[in-house]
């Protein structure tokens, strides 16, 4: 009997019962699973569970009762809505004045599908033009507000019932966004940005942030614009009132490219050019269907609009990791990530610092004019209407030539000077960050170590407090008295200052100045006569006990401290992420170093982050100066970058000498505390020889976890420094004799993280 009862369950179990084709793969997504992970749980091939869920195939025993029972558990976990094809509401999905939230399902995700990208480099992009008038406070964004009934791309209530994506967000994935992280909500209830991955049949799903899931129905570039803009409910509040709402962002993996007719790669020539040919097929399609490029045109970070009607933006942002839209000095291995994954990294980048809209670099100079915008709408006028005018304690809307001796070689305020002029410190404003070394004394070769301390974010913290000019134009004058309230470059005789009697706080104190690098020269050597220097390292002179008289000075009348909001924005947006790693602010030294030991490995993913993080910092501060590109340019012609209002050298460089300021400082109070100097200095980085191979060996920590006044602290705040490196006293021995000619001394700064010296360095 027991074999004709195993012979009926052998029945009933080859005709398991199964849901739908499109159930299946919606149980599927909801877990997170991708089609690999189905086929090898079941012992099949990639294609054939694609086969099931299309609807191609059926499944047989033995592998039909497996699957079959995969997808009941499955649908106790994610059930299906009541009302398939109607709208319907999620708590997580708040209603919102410009409509319902699109058809949810319980659809979550931590994992990710199949489509990884390839590795990418930094691309800048360009903003589409707006309406000079910011929008009302009240006034919903272009992304929010479907278009009128008869304008294009209009789609009826029914048919978007119809279309609506599929929503799911699991809380409690894999890797979940961190506890600190912006929940979106709202009119952008889906976050700032989707990563799109395509199956191999042709279906799209979009990856969002806290592990949301969207099907996603268009079938064509212009649909997925239209839909991105009128349904997916994509975008980022604005973050100054009168400023603009993020636009949407759109990351395509090499599936999503496929599946939408661009190239997985570009050519050799599409690369040089940073973009697609003007007639390639989808911007045919784009233009039918009365969407326009920015001038930049299709590249790895294309932005696709219509022109703003009434203060509303109709436009989406497109990034392509491989076409190298994700630099890897900047982003790592992002490009490398599986969709999932990178919607992670850059959906905490997103809601921490903003939307990117090109590089770090790029996204840092428009992260200035977004916390700081250069207009806002004037009060109503007789007939009610209002008008855009200039805000205070912005840059404005109109840019600025700078003075002569800010203007980098072959701007056009130089066009009087002989084609191959060069010019010297009295002619130019040179503030830069170190490049500075030293040979080792002999007490410093009988120590065992060198090690290397380097301060966290150091631009940024130079930029928090800054006063800097604003909106107006400078002004020249002769013969001023120097006042350290005033920005502006200053024509003046540093070289009296001598580093072995100098004033630290209020005490005159004698050092072995020899064994400092001068705090006016990038090289660290002291300066020869008169040259041209920012107001931060003027009044440095003054603070070290010295007396100033300025030939001449190009000064700012308007001014404030404009990078404020910037400098604390990204500050926190660090310190959160780093936190999340396990490294918090205010511990112990010996506590911070231990939390500093191996954190990227904790999270790789918010370690991409934080790198991000730094060089948003570092590469906004160099927009401000950005020359010029391109082999068509040539010396006396402007160039792009000088049309914006943030192409400010003079910013740049207060920047930066504050910077340079910031480190000397801390370095003299060290020496004049402890009789220790620094061997070289990089940047932010500067190396000391010490008994032992800890930053505790070089800074004198007493009980109460305090240190030299003014010195250099141990911990993650930015200003304050953190381990870089340790390498032996022989090792620095061997590269200095090594990399030494001819004067030169190698900066062991620049090789202490790693120890190693590449044959580039070598000259080998």
């Amino acid at each position: 009997m027991s074999e004709l009862f195993d012979a009926v369950d052998a029945l009933v179990t080859s005709r398991s019962p199964l849901p739908p084709p499109t159930e299946r793969r919606r149980l599927r997504q909801a877990h997170a699973l991708t089609l690999d992970e189905v086929a090898a749980a079941l012992g099949v091939r990639r294609a054939t569970v694609g086969g099931w869920e299309s609807g191609r195939t059926e499944p047989r025993p033995p592998e039909r009762e497996a699957y079959a029972r995969l997808l009941k558990q499955l649908a106790q976990l994610y059930p299906a809505p009541e009302h398939a094809g109607a709208p319907q509401q999620d708590a997580a999905v708040p209603e919102t004045p410009t409509g319902p939230a699109p058809a949810v399902q319980a659809r979550p995700a931590a994992g990710a599908p199949e489509g990884a990208a390839a590795p990418g480099s930094e691309e800048p992009s360009s903003a589409p033009p707006a309406s000079s008038v910011p929008p009302a406070a009240d006034t919903p964004p272009a992304s929010s507000v479907p278009p009128a009934a008869g304008a294009p791309g209009a789609v009826s209530p029914p048919a978007r019932a119809a279309r609506s994506s599929q929503v799911s967000r699991r809380p409690g994935g894999k890797k979940a966004a961190p506890a600190a992280t912006p929940a979106p909500g709202g009119a952008y209830a889906h976050g700032p940005l989707l990563v799109l991955d395509a199956d191999t049949d042709r279906q799209v799903t979009g990856y969002g942030i806290g592990g949301l899931i969207l099907d996603v129905p268009a079938k064509s570039l212009p649909a997925l614009v239209e839909w991105t803009l009128t349904e997916a409910r994509l975008g980022a509040e604005r973050l100054h009132g009168s400023g603009k709402d993020a636009d949407p962002l759109l990351i395509l993996t090499r599936a999503a490219c496929e599946r939408y007719g661009l190239p997985p790669a570009l050519s050799e020539a599409e690369r040089l050019a940073g973009r697609l040919p003007e007639g390639h097929r989808v911007i045919k399609q784009l233009q039918r269907a009365d969407w326009q490029l920015t001038r930049r045109g299709f590249g790895p970070w294309a932005r696709i609009y219509r022109p703003a009607r009434g203060g509303r933006r109709s436009c989406v942002q497109l990034c392509i990791p491989s076409w190298h839209a994700l630099d890897d000095r900047a982003w790592g291995h992002a490009a490398q990530l599986r969709p999932a994954e990178l919607a992670r990294v850059l959906g905490v980048y997103a809601t921490r610092v903003m939307t990117p809209v090109g590089s770090t670099a790029v996204t840092g100079l428009e992260l200035m004019t977004a916390l700081n915008p250069p207009t806002r709408a004037s009060q109503p006028d007789q007939d009610g209407r209002r008008h855009s005018e200039h805000r205070p304690g912005s840059l404005g809307a109109e840019p600025i030539d700078p003075a002569p001796c800010e203007a980098p070689d072959g701007h056009p305020v130089l066009s009087h000077l002989p084609r191959f002029h060069v010019r010297g410190p009295e002619e130019r404003l040179f503030e830069e960050a170190y490049d500075w070394a030293r040979d080792l004394t002999d007490a410093e070769c009988m120590r065992r170590h060198l090690v290397g301390l380097d301060v966290n974010l150091a631009f940024g913290a130079a930029a928090n407090g800054a006063v800097v000019g604003l909106a107006s134009p400078p002004v020249h004058t002769t013969n001023p008295a120097f006042d350290p309230a005033v920005p502006g470059s200053w024509l003046v005789d540093l070289s009296h200052v001598d580093l072995s009697r100098v004033k630290v706080g209020k005490q005159w104190h004698r050092l072995e100045g020899h064994l400092l690098p001068s705090p006016f020269t990038p090289t660290g050597e002291r300066p020869a006569g008169p040259a041209w220097y920012a107001t931060p390292t003027v009044a440095y002179a003054v603070e070290l006990g010295y007396d100033v008289a300025p030939v001449e000075a190009w000064v700012r009348t308007e001014s404030g401290r404009f990078l404020d909001g910037w400098y604390k924005r990204l500050r926190d947006a660090y310190v959160a992420t780093m936190a999340d790693l396990g490294v918090a602010e205010k511990l112990a030294p010996a506590e911070f170093l231990e939390a500093m030991d191996g954190y990227k490995q904790r999270d790789a993913e918010l370690a991409v982050v934080v790198d991000a993080v730094k060089m948003t910092v570092k590469g906004g501060i160099g927009k401000l100066q950005e020359k010029a590109r391109g082999g068509g340019w040539k010396p006396g012609q402007a160039w792009p970058a000088l049309a914006r209002p943030t192409w400010r050298p003079d910013i740049r460089a207060t920047v930066i000498s504050r910077a340079r300021i910031n480190m000397h400082r801390k370095m003299l109070h060290l020496a004049a505390a402890t009789g220790r100097y620094p061997v070289a200095v990089l940047s932010d980085c500067a190396v000391y020889a010490a008994d032992g191979p800890s930053p505790l060996d070089v800074l004198p920590y007493g009980p109460d976890g305090k240190t030299v006044p003014g010195s250099f602290r141990l911990g993650v705040s930015p200003g304050m420094v953190k381990h870089e490196g340790t390498q032996s006293v022989l090792w620095g021995a061997d590269v200095l004799e090594r990399l030494g000619e001819d004067g030169h001394v190698a900066n062991l700064a620049r090789y202490i993280k790693t120890g190693e010296v590449t044959a580039k360095d070598t000259g080998e």
